[in-house]
C-alpha cells in the first residue's frame, strides 16, 4: 500500500493502471481532460499506449477495437462525449466486449457548460441507446471510490463481459485528498 495526495481524475487514472490498463484512447474534453493528460506520461511506463483520437466516436471504436485484439482498455469523456458514445457502447453490449467508459458529467444539454458541475448523466448511463439491455454504473463520492470504482469497473467488466461506466462529476474529478494505492500487479 502507498498513500498519496490527488485529485480525483488522478485517481481514476492510477485505478485504471492499477487495474492493468493498456490502451486509452481519447478526446480532451472537459472536466475529464486531466485523466488523458495524466495517463498519457504514466501509461507508456507501463507498457500501454495513448491516443488521441478526433473524436468521442473515433475514442470509443478504437477502445473497442483493442479490447478485441485481448487489451484491457478505457475511454473518458464528459456528457457531449458520453452522447456521442452511445451507439458504439451499444455495439460493445451487444458483442460482449469488455471496457470502461469514464463520464465525468458536466450541466446542460448539448455542449453543456464546462464550468458546471452536475450529476445529469445518470439517465442517459442507465437507458443510453435503443435495446433492452442494462450497463454496469459505478459512481464515487469521493477521492478514494474513485480510484477503487474504477479498478472495480475494470474487473467486473472482464466478469460479465460488457461495458461499464464510471460516472464523476466535476467535484470529484477536482477534489483533491488523500488516496491509498494498492501495489500493481
Amino acid at each position: 500500500m502507498k498513500k498519496t495526495f490527488a485529485s480525483g481524475n488522478m485517481a481514476i487514472a492510477e485505478g485504471a493502471l492499477t487495474a492493468g490498463l493498456k490502451f486509452y484512447a481519447g478526446y480532451p474534453i472537459t472536466p475529464s481532460s486531466e485523466i488523458m493528460e495524466y495517463l498519457a506520461e504514466k501509461l507508456p511506463e507501463y507498457g500501454g499506449v495513448l491516443i488521441q483520437m478526433e473524436d468521442e466516436i473515433a475514442s470509443i471504436n478504437a477502445v473497442i477495437g483493442a479490447s478485441w485484439a485481448g487489451a484491457k482498455a478505457m475511454t473518458a469523456t464528459s456528457g457531449p462525449g458520453f452522447s456521442l458514445m452511445a451507439e458504439a457502447i451499444g455495439l460493445a453490449t451487444i458483442t460482449e466486449t469488455p471496457l470502461v467508459v469514464v463520464n465525468v458529467m458536466r450541466a446542460g444539454p448539448s455542449t453543456g457548460v464546462p464550468t458546471k458541475t452536475s450529476q445529469s448523466d445518470v439517465l442517459q448511463a442507465r437507458w443510453m441507446s435503443h435495446g433492452d439491455y442494462i450497463v454496469p454504473i459505478y459512481s464515487p463520492w469521493s477521492v478514494q471510490e474513485a480510484y477503487d470504482l474504477t479498478i472495480k469497473a475494470f474487473n467486473t467488466a472482464e466478469l460479465l463481459r460488457t461495458p461499464v461506466v464510471v460516472l464523476s462529476d466535476a467535484v470529484i474529478a477536482h477534489l483533491w485528498d488523500p488516496l491509498t494505492l494498492m501495489e500493481r500487479g
